[in-house]
């Protein structure tokens, strides 16, 4: 699985509008953990990153891989919000 990065877990909570608390409760992530991780001042665990990165994109959030422009992250777009062409 692709690892994520802590500017993408952070860019990914304020597209989401979340605190730290809401990640907390959704990923099951204790927030000391959350925090340092979020800070750099870790390296997580993958089980951590899975259990973030798996709380984010079920709230809508996608990952983009590094392609030589940078990590990032993006809210996926709602089917809803795609127009069939004639």
């Amino acid at each position: 699985m692709n690892t994520i990065n802590a500017s993408q877990i952070r860019a990914a909570r304020g597209l989401l509008d979340w605190t730290r608390d809401q990640l907390v409760e959704v990923s099951g992530v204790p927030k000391s953990t959350l925090v340092r991780v979020e800070s750099n001042a870790v390296t997580p665990r993958q089980s951590t990153l899975t259990a973030i990165r798996s709380a984010l994109e079920t709230a809508g959030v996608e990952f983009i891989e590094e392609n030589g422009g940078g990590a990032g992250v993006r809210l996926r777009k709602d089917s809803s919000d795609v127009t069939e062409k004639n």
